[in-house]
């Protein structure tokens, strides 16, 4: 019985050693692409001086047009869409995710900003939860200083107000001027959420916002209803909150309470996880602050107020209990999958089409359960539900909002896909056969179907604004009444 225990423990602390360094090794390729990146260009800069002159010519003559360097209009230099029947696409990152101007030239989304000239790609609180990235997106595209609301704040022990935007990215922003949101992973619930507080009127001095400031909502393998994969990472099934001593989640609130106490502002300039608004650096707390947080007493991990919690069942089934899915709004999901089922147990679907990243949880997903002592996450809850995933989320997570009760949603079938007889108000799903970041980060991974499905999203977007265009509103039908 000893023996079976130490190899037991001897596995788990194999399994936690390798993900740990492949989590960490990743993260630090990223981090020297756009490190040597930079460099390169500043020794570029250096040795090319005769350029100088011509090059900052030619950036100025591209700010003139609006034209960001990515390729994307700079809507935020002024109200460049007003009149305009175009509205913006803003693409929202998922967890460890990052917008422009971080990480240098790498960009979350592989490039496919650049397949449409009005796309913005706003830079969230990495680890933050679904509500603080929620508020800050609102203000990145309003502009003025980001409001977590009081009653909040003082829940959860950070600052009332965090970033400030001395001009949005879109201040225009409101019913007449919607826009388009593309979620990955978490982003799409950041998205849903703040849906849902326009709908609400949960802004200070915006009075006027409604859930009609939002045209369509697309979810990119997005954690509409949580996921296993916490679990396996650290939290503990029982709440959904506490996290276990040994564990992957552990290392990362270690990791990421050091990184934030450091405050080394090169580095953050970098990456940034998003917690500056908890006031955790060595400046403001000392070396009891540090110790306060490792222990767990402050900051996010001791109030629950980041992301990872906000994607266990537990917590993604309350929050769909309040989330709306809005009568006027279009829907779209593409769930992932890379798993399949051989004499009827799901394994992965591949050995080397699944990214080293996301194997071992895909093969640990696929064969996880719910515990039998543990109150199920809601009324009839089925491991065989959960078992395909793409090694982040599970397959059924993705679909649409389905827990407790399913959103109105249909299958997006060959007919749909040219844009005719879609309606609002419904979730329109399919399933991709890839894995969870198959589609950002690395386009030539995806090869031509990164292609296929950004323009696929992007050509959809354009045709609902043609069309929302063309569609009186319910009281302009009535006035003809």
């Amino acid at each position: 019985m000893r023996l079976w225990a130490a190899m037991s423990l001897g596995l788990c602390l194999a399994e936690l050693l390798i993900s740990a360094a492949v989590h960490l090794g990743y993260g630090l390729y990223l981090f020297g692409i756009a490190v040597m990146f930079d460099i390169v260009e500043i020794l570029n800069n250096h040795c090319l001086k005769r350029l100088r002159v011509s090059r900052a010519v030619a950036e100025s003559y591209s700010k003139a047009n609006i034209v960001l360097s990515e390729g994307s209009r700079d809507i935020g230099n002024g109200p460049y869409f007003e009149g305009h029947e175009l509205a913006p696409i803003v693409l929202v990152h998922g967890i460890f995710g990052f917008g422009k101007g971080r990480l240098g030239v790498v960009s979350y989304w592989g490039g496919a900003e650049k397949m449409d000239d009005r796309v913005l790609v706003p830079d969230l609180g990495s680890l933050t939860s679904v509500y603080d990235r929620a508020r800050e997106l609102f203000y990145y595209l309003k502009g003025g200083t980001v409001d977590y609301g009081e009653e909040h704040s003082a829940q959860y022990g950070h600052a009332h107000f965090g970033k400030n935007y001395e001009q949005g990215y879109y201040p225009e922003w409101d019913e007449n001027h919607p826009v388009h949101f593309v979620g990955h992973s978490c982003g799409v619930q950041v998205v849903r959420v703040l849906h849902n507080m326009l709908a609400e009127k949960k802004f200070q001095g915006h009075d006027n916002s409604s859930e009609g400031w939002v045209l369509s909502v697309t979810s990119l393998s997005g954690a509409l209803n949580g996921t296993t994969r916490v679990y396996l990472d650290g939290v503990q099934p029982e709440d959904g909150k506490t996290i276990k001593p040994i564990s992957l989640l552990q290392l990362c609130r270690v990791g990421v309470t050091i990184y934030d106490w450091l405050d080394i502002a090169w580095l953050k300039n970098y990456y940034n996880f998003g917690f500056d608004h908890f006031n955790l650096t060595w400046r403001k707390v000392g070396i009891s602050g540090l110790i306060q947080g490792l222990l767990g007493n402050v900051g996010p991990f001791a109030s629950d107020d980041w992301i990872l919690l906000d994607s266990t069942l537990q917590v993604s089934v309350e929050l769909n209990t309040k989330l709306k899915t809005f009568p006027n709004t279009y829907y779209f999901s593409y769930a992932t999958r890379k798993t399949r089922k051989v004499f009827g147990v799901t394994i992965p679907s591949s050995l080397f089409g699944i990214h080293p990243l996301l194997f071992i949880r895909t093969l640990q997903m696929s064969q996880w359960c719910h515990p039998s002592n543990v109150p199920l996450p809601y009324k009839g809850y089925n491991d065989e539900d959960w078992k395909d995933n793409d090694g982040a989320l599970n397959t059924i997570s993705m679909l649409y909002p389905c827990f407790p009760e399913p959103h109105p949603h249909c299958w997006l079938s060959p007919e749909f896909k040219d844009g005719h007889s879609l309606q609002p108000g419904v979730w329109y799903y399919t399933i991709v056969e890839a894995d969870h970041i198959h589609f950002v980060i690395n386009r030539e991974r995806a090869g031509v179907q990164f292609d296929i499905l950004y323009d696929s999203i992007f050509q959809r977007c354009r045709k609902h604004t043609r069309v929302i265009s063309a569609v009186p509103s319910v009281h302009q039908a009535m006035d003809h009444i």
